[in-house]
């Protein structure tokens, strides 16, 4: 049954293979189809390019008839011969992350799938051109190496394509042997040794002997690991093709960018290297845009002792002989500027020239390479790429792909054969619980929780144990009561402070054995014996003397008691202490007990110093209980935000979301889809609302609670509601227009009353504002009466209508009828 499982999953994975193959192979010739005149065609000046080269090459072949075939006019995807050099189009882009070498090799390492070459020890006959693998996202060595070569000469390098022989390794674009970047392993053992060195050194005395017997035996130890590790290196590394396999990768020399020194890129991953690395083999030959340069030195011993000075013949033969070359044209531009600033230029300086050249090279041939943001951003081929490096293996997704935001997955396994996990490390973006990392240790249990500064409860770390309860977190110094570090598990918590103004910097907390943390209750009762012991440290008060600076106070609740330790003196190696017994309380049978002396032990460092009396020690007594309270209180709310944060955390986990980001491509056109959602619903509620406005009915159905068809009884009590309702109107208008006129007749009243009295006494203003006034009052009554008049003529009517238009509304038509 197995063997007839595995037989019918190889062949479904053929047929996707083979349908994959197809579809890319339709999509390739729709886009050959429809490619410019340039890919199909050679212009004049090809022609006789490729004559020239042509030339050169049986030249080459005559002269040295054992070296390898060189790469000069491979086919491209229209089978037209192209030169290699017309290939490369410098190419600038705006996006920042294409500015630098290391932005242009990670994104062309990332973007492209390899196609391996066939055979592995022959150049290629057929290279497709950068626009065409940049819409396929497949790509040999040199067609990456091609297109990595122009957005390097658009961004101002010296770069050249690099045609030669590499190790099995890099050609395979196989990392199976080396160690994942992402696993700084350096840097975890130099934190360890300063987390060691920052240990108190102990008092224990050992043997110098021992400790050097113990030191050979670690040394030995890692040489055996390390000759393990070169055996199985060569054992996985012997190739029968070693030195014979062809690669292509970019040689960028100093001069331009301020590049000190010259170095190899790999385009396959976007790694630098040194020229003298020992993973290049050896070179045939180089080129840019400008021209095509032949090695003719030796590399048996491979690239270390080799020269990169194109200029000199002897080294590096060009195939265009005295052409333009990139550091002839820096001169030239140098040259320029200098004779534009003396301003010396003569008629017959302009004439006298350089030299002429040979041949002038052809422009490139191929259209504008183009990237676009979205390309960016997706970055991997389907936006999902897995490496598989030694016991690690990497994969990497496009923003937005996953639901959860992840990015970025490391996953660490414990031997070679990536058989059984380690850890697993996952980095995540827009996520709206602001979780940046997460990392499982799974041989330990532990998970790390890494949040970015700005979310609830100002948490940045969440270290965790599933199998118990263990809980470690770091809080940013937003955090109200200035908490740092709190570390809590199953019978104790601790806390740590920065920056706080009564000086504490440290606080732990001791809880019932027989008790679970979740069965603490929210509010601590100092009464109760759920804690058992917290412990305070603060740091130096200097606005107090030592011995009356606490520096720890430790409340034993159960065994109610107080010990106070104080600072230390300058001219002192002991603290004062003190010890307090709290008095028993009150209770129904016995009333509190009184404080004594004897409830008070010290231990006073200066003897000359008068001890404090039985008052003060009381004072003393009242305020560490006060304490005592104070930090009960504390520790309830420590344990309540505790609780809360686990909470959060679940909730969180169940409903994660991303928030769009108007920067990203995907984002923005989310973002365009939700608020054209938006708007429609926003639409279809307002055409809604229209339609119950306009609806007479409606608060009747509403009242009623049915939205649907209505029964018998029902259609007659909403129609009697609604005449019943109409008519109370059309009173209530009657009504208010009645109060208005009787409101306007009153005024003119007491306006006529208040003129009888005074008309003797008014000035002629006075009586002509009297005089406008009732006009005024007058007009008003007059309109006031028209309208009611008007009213009670149009309420009849109005009624009726009304009362037609109920019977024919179709859902009360049935029924009324009836």
């Amino acid at each position: 049954m197995e063997t007839v499982l595995e037989e019918w999953s190889s062949d479904t994975e053929t047929k996707r293979e083979e349908e994959e193959l197809s579809l890319r192979n339709m999509r390739v010739s729709v886009l050959v189809d429809s490619s410019p005149e340039s890919y199909r065609t050679n212009s004049p000046e090809e022609v006789r390019l490729l004559a020239i080269v042509d030339s050169f090459q049986r030249q080459y072949s005559h002269l040295y008839p054992d070296r390898t075939p060189l790469l000069l006019c491979p086919v491209n995807e229209c089978g037209v011969k192209k030169f290699v050099c017309t290939t490369l189009r410098a190419t600038p882009s705006a996006f920042p992350e294409l500015l630098s070498w290391q932005g242009c090799a990670a994104f062309v390492a990332d973007f492209l799938c390899l196609e391996l070459l066939q055979p592995p020890a022959e150049v290629p006959r057929h290279m497709s051109s950068s626009t065409l693998v940049l819409q396929t996202q497949r790509a040999t060595c040199f067609e990456s190496a091609t297109l990595l070569c122009s957005l390097l000469l658009g961004a101002h390098y010296d770069a050249y394509c690099v045609s030669g022989y590499a190790v099995k390794q890099m050609c395979l674009l196989d990392q199976s042997l080396q160690d994942c970047p992402l696993l700084d392993t350096k840097s975890e053992i130099s934190e360890q040794q300063e987390n060691e060195s920052t240990v108190s050194p102990s008092t224990e005395l050992k043997s110098r002997f021992l400790i050097q017997q113990e030191k050979k035996k670690q040394e030995a130890e890692a040489e055996l690991l390390k000759q393990k590790l070169q055996e199985e290196t060569q054992q996985q590394t012997e190739d029968p093709l070693q030195g014979l396999r062809v690669h292509c990768w970019i040689l960028v020399l100093s001069g331009s960018r301020s590049i000190q020194e010259n170095f190899f890129i790999d385009p396959l991953t976007g790694s630098s290297y040194s020229t003298s690395d020992d993973k290049f083999l050896g070179i045939e030959s180089v080129w840019n845009n400008l021209n095509y340069y032949v090695n003719m030195q030796d590399c048996s011993t491979g690239c270390a002792d080799m020269r990169f000075d194109l200029e000199d013949d002897r080294m590096w033969e060009p195939v265009l002989f005295g052409a333009t070359s990139k550091k002839q044209l820096i001169l030239d531009v140098i040259k320029k500027k200098e004779k534009t600033l003396t301003q010396k230029m003569t008629r017959d300086e302009e004439e006298e020239d350089e030299e002429p050249r040979v041949f002038k090279m052809p422009r490139a041939w191929l259209d504008h390479i183009t990237i676009s943001k979205k390309d960016l951003e997706t970055r991997w081929p389907k936006g999902h790429k897995v490496t598989q490096y030694r016991k690690a293996k990497l994969e990497k997704f496009a923003p937005y792909l996953r639901a959860d935001g992840l990015v970025t997955q490391l996953t660490t396994y414990t031997d070679s054969d990536c058989a059984e996990v380690a850890t697993v490390k996952k980095w995540f973006q827009h996520r709206s619980d602001h979780l940046e990392q997460k990392e499982l240790d799974l041989a330990h249990g532990f998970t790390t929780d890494r949040f970015r500064p700005g979310r609830s409860f100002s948490l940045l770390v969440h270290r965790y144990k599933t199998s118990e309860f263990q809980h470690d977190m770091d809080f940013s110094t937003t955090h109200v009561d200035n908490l740092v570090r709190r570390e809590v598990s199953t019978h104790q918590m601790t806390e740590v402070f920065e920056g706080r103004p009564d000086f504490l910097y440290y606080r732990h907390v001791v809880f019932d054995p027989h008790m679970q943390f979740s069965d603490t209750v929210d509010s601590v009762d100092p009464n109760d014996q759920t804690v058992q012991k917290v412990v305070e440290r603060f740091h130096r008060n200097r606005s107090k003397a030592a011995n009356e600076d606490v520096e720890e106070r430790v409340f034993l609740v159960a065994q109610r008691r107080v010990e106070v330790t104080y600072h230390l003196e300058d001219h002192r190696f002991i603290p004062s202490k003190r010890s307090f017994i709290k008095p028993e309380p009150s209770t129904e049978e016995k009333k509190e007990e009184d404080f004594v002396p004897a409830m008070v032990s010290s231990f006073q460092v200066e003897p000359s110093e008068k001890p404090p009396r039985t008052l003060a020690l009381y004072h003393m007594l009242q305020a560490l209980v006060k304490a005592e309270n104070q930090a009960l209180l504390q520790i309830s709310k420590s344990i309540k935000e505790v609780r809360d944060i686990m909470v959060c955390r679940e909730q969180e986990q169940s409903h994660i979301t991303l928030p769009y980001s108007c920067w990203t491509t995907t984002a923005a056109a989310g973002a365009r889809k939700q608020r054209e959602e938006m708007e429609n619903l926003d639409v279809e509620e307002q055409r809604w609302l229209q339609e119950k406005k306009d609806d007479i009915l409606a608060p009747h159905l509403i009242r009623l609670g049915s939205a649907g068809t209505l029964r018998a009884e029902e259609a007659r009590q909403v129609y009697r509601a609604c005449l019943a309702e109409y008519q109370e109107r059309l009173v209530e208008k009657a009504d208010l227009i009645q109060k208005r006129y009787e409101m306007e007749t009153l005024e003119l009243q007491k306006m006529q009353e208040w003129y009888q009295k005074n008309q003797l006494n008014i000035s002629d203003e006075q009586k002509k504002q009297y005089e406008n006034d009732c006009v005024e009052k007058l007009l008003q009554i007059h309109v006031a009466k028209e309208r009611l008049d008007l009213h009670k003529e149009q309420a009849h009517y109005k009624f009726k209508n009304f009362n037609q238009k109920l019977k024919q509304d179709p859902r009360l038509v049935a029924h009324l009828l009836s």
